[in-house]
């Protein structure tokens, strides 16, 4: 809504923002949020927001507050006295580390993103049996005007001779697909923008690609329509894309559908005759899918079957010619693996080809020689083969306890080819770095792939434990420590403890070079494995959303207690951090007991609920945190919302709360409400500061040095407000 006294809003803006002086801007005071209070009525309960005026984005004076906001952020923390030498000890040991994620197997070599140690960016890579490496693509040099650039997706053909990838640039996701032929590295003419969520797939002539576009009008939409009336196109190569073909329409599927957000997708696997269709609300791992001969498909008439509906659970799938496997959480709340046919699926029907276990079955994929499968048994990762016609799997030996999940691009850790026998499978640990290794079926040898390089650093002196928490309602939470070896438990460790709980996503064990500054300095870096995530299955996702999601919060809080209690730290030496859908965890966590934690990070974290339901995200996170039009749920949305239980007069931990001007996921308003609300309400006088990048979004596609900045400057704040030696500004 717009503030409708604008000469009092502009007014109260300047006198708000630092002084000029000699043409550069001095920030030694904080600016002030004007306050235009907006009240709304939710069911009889009536709700004043002082600072909806935020949401008016395009007009000037958001973006005017919004830099004099950073501007004293960093004024800040540059004045901390151990902020610099952190910062060059971050970008050191994070230039030490090399990585490979978005690993794909198309017709006998790999694509991956890399990012070469000391590099900023990644860059598309093609490796051939012999490991030699070719860079298809450096986004170095696409970038605009302040901008860098990333690539954010790619798809090789199947025989690979071809790569569809997508390059956006300022975190914005706002992809566009372009074309290269591997071979040359001669880029096509082929571009196609509006393709945030493509999800290419090709045709297995190599011709032709499917792939989802948002409509010419998301540009313009109202916020929460941005992602609406999506349709997946056929893309013929040399084609002008204004005429390509819709073959999938969300606002006219052939099949029923109804989700406040419609995302569809259309995949074709290598060796199959068949097509899936698939579905998502957005955020639920809950596919629907539907199977259609691809001959039709190509033809223009394709005759779609349904496969499996969003009750039945369906989480990943693996299609191995014309039969599909399906895992599944349905009537298995650690989840299984069934199969059935393409021809006539029938999933009331199908076998079950991986039966519940013990452990949580983490994926699926599909080979020649057979289907692979990962479990996890805690923070434990086990390797299975189930072999073509074989009637029992086998267990394959990891080198050593860890994680195989899915990577930061969003792809698997378990990779393979579906005409071709074997398996790729990342590997790593909370004090072991990412492996890529190749498992050969008929050696039944794993061996190290060695696209990675090794991480040149002894890490035997750090060490990893896992134990648990003790919720409120008597509920145990894996909470893992990672520390030096011999680190005195004194009660007095700087302690970052972090958690995110939602979606079903699990917080596994992974390598992260740039906590070692933090571990070196004695402190402890812990994960609160809280409901809401998947560390224990369907039924942990399930007490963790909409109306049971003050389990998140309140198992944040338990860990934090249970660190105090096992002697690491204490509430003057603790800190909690909330990362996206993190940002209800740490929001909840410091406005229910504000007194547990001396202070906070909340990065792009989503703190104001019944407000993001109007961003462009909006509606896709509807089936994870509920929605304001239902009365039964309101009250959880509520309860869940940070931004409306900061009291004034209360005693807030500092906050460094964090963002990207470009954020397409946590519009950047949605830190700033809180922020506002927290240093104008807070009685505790400690810091509440705003640090905002203009060259980055949602954290995708970030350089290495942004990141490397950002992290320099928690943790100095952190170990400032801890009152450690080094860190203590002069008065």
């Amino acid at each position: 809504m717009r503030p409708r006294h604008v000469l009092c809003f502009l007014l109260g803006l300047a006198a708000s923002l630092p002084a000029k002086v000699a043409g550069a801007v001095v920030p030694d005071r904080a600016p002030v949020a004007p306050v235009h209070p907006v009240t709304d009525d939710y069911f009889g309960t009536r709700i004043t927001d002082p600072y909806r005026w935020m949401e008016s984005e395009p007009k000037p004076q958001f973006p005017d507050y919004l830099h004099a906001e950073n501007d004293y952020a960093r004024a800040v923390l540059a004045r901390i006295p151990g902020r610099d030498a952190l910062a060059r000890e971050e970008g050191a040991v994070s230039g030490l580390a090399a990585r490979v994620r978005t690993v794909q197997l198309a017709g006998g070599r790999l694509f991956y993103l890399k990012r070469d140690a000391g590099a900023q960016i990644d860059r598309l890579v093609v490796a051939d049996a012999a490991g030699h490496e070719t860079v298809l693509v450096d986004p170095s040099s696409l970038g605009t005007a302040g901008k860098h650039a990333e690539i954010d997706q790619f798809a090789p053909s199947m025989d690979g001779s071809l790569v569809a990838y997508g390059v956006s640039v300022g975190g914005s996701e706002n992809s566009t697909l372009h074309v290269i032929e591997t071979g040359t590295r001669a880029i096509r003419p082929d571009t196609i923008d509006r393709a945030q969520f493509a999800g290419v797939s090709w045709a297995p002539d190599g011709r032709s690609f499917f792939f989802a576009r948002l409509p010419a009008s998301s540009a313009t939409a109202a916020p929460d329509q941005q992602y609406a009336h999506m349709q997946v196109y056929r893309h013929v190569l040399g084609q002008d894309p204004s005429r390509d073909v819709s073959v999938l329409d969300s606002d006219h599927l052939p099949f029923p559908f109804h989700a406040a957000a419609v995302f569809p997708s259309i995949a074709v696997t290598e060796g199959s005759d068949y097509a899936l269709a698939g579905i998502s609300d957005g955020v639920s791992p809950e596919m629907t899918l539907y199977a259609a001969p691809l001959s039709g498909l190509l033809a223009g008439h394709a005759d779609w079957k349904q496969v499996a509906a969003q009750r039945d659970g369906v989480v990943g799938v693996a299609v191995r010619g014309d039969r599909i496997d399906l895992m599944t959480h349905d009537g298995a709340p650690r989840l299984k693996a069934v199969e059935t046919g393409l021809a006539a699926p029938d999933l009331a029907h199908a076998a079950v080809v991986v039966p519940e276990g013990n452990g949580v079955l983490t994926g699926i994929s599909a080979a020649k020689d057979g289907l692979y499968y990962a479990t996890r048994d805690g923070a434990v990762f086990s390797l299975h083969r189930l072999g073509e016609g074989a009637m029992r799997a086998e267990a394959i030996a990891l080198p050593f306890a860890g994680t195989i999940a899915p990577d930061e691009g969003g792809a698997g850790g378990l990779v393979t080819d579906p005409v071709r026998p074997g398996a790729l499978v990342g590997l790593e640990s909370w004090v072991r770095p990412h492996v890529w290794l190749r498992y050969d079926p008929a050696a039944r040898t794993l061996a190290d792939t060695h696209i990675l390089p090794p991480f040149p650093r002894n890490l035997s002196p750090y060490e990893s434990v896992e134990t648990f928490a003790t919720a409120a309602d008597g509920t145990r939470i894996p909470l893992s420590i990672v520390t030096r070896k011999g680190l005195p438990r004194d009660g007095r460790r700087p302690t970052y403890l972090v958690g995110y709980g939602a979606y079903g996503i699990s917080y596994d064990p992974a390598f992260s070079p740039g906590f070692l500054p933090w571990l070196d300095r004695g402190g402890v870096y812990a994960v609160a494995h809280v409901r809401g995530g998947g560390e224990g299955g369907q039924a942990w996702h399930d007490a963790g959303k909409i109306a049971t999601k003050q389990n998140t919060i309140r198992d944040f809080i338990a860990a934090g207690e249970a660190l105090i209690a096992k002697g690491y730290t204490d509430k003057a030496h603790l800190g909690g951090e909330g990362t996206s859908a993190g940002g209800i965890l740490i929001g909840g966590a410091i406005t229910q007991r504000p007194d547990l934690f001396r202070a906070a990070l909340i990065r792009v974290g989503a703190t104001n609920t019944i407000r993001e339901e109007y961003t462009a995200g909006g509606p896709a996170n509807i089936p994870e945190f509920g929605t304001v039009k239902d009365r039964t749920q309101f009250p959880s949305m509520l309860a869940m919302d940070a931004y409306n239980h900061v009291r004034k007069g209360v005693a807030y931990p500092a906050v460094l709360l964090t963002g990207g001007a470009d954020d397409p996921r946590v519009t950047v308003w949605i830190t700033d409400n809180i922020k506002a609300k927290l240093k104008n309400d807070t009685a505790s006088h400690r810091p509440v500061l705003f640090r905002v990048e203009f060259d980055a979004g949602h954290g995708i596609g970030s350089t290495r040095k942004q990141r490397d900045d950002e992290t320099a400057d928690e943790f100095a704040f952190l170990l400032w407000q801890f009152g450690e030696k080094g860190f203590q500004p002069a008065k």
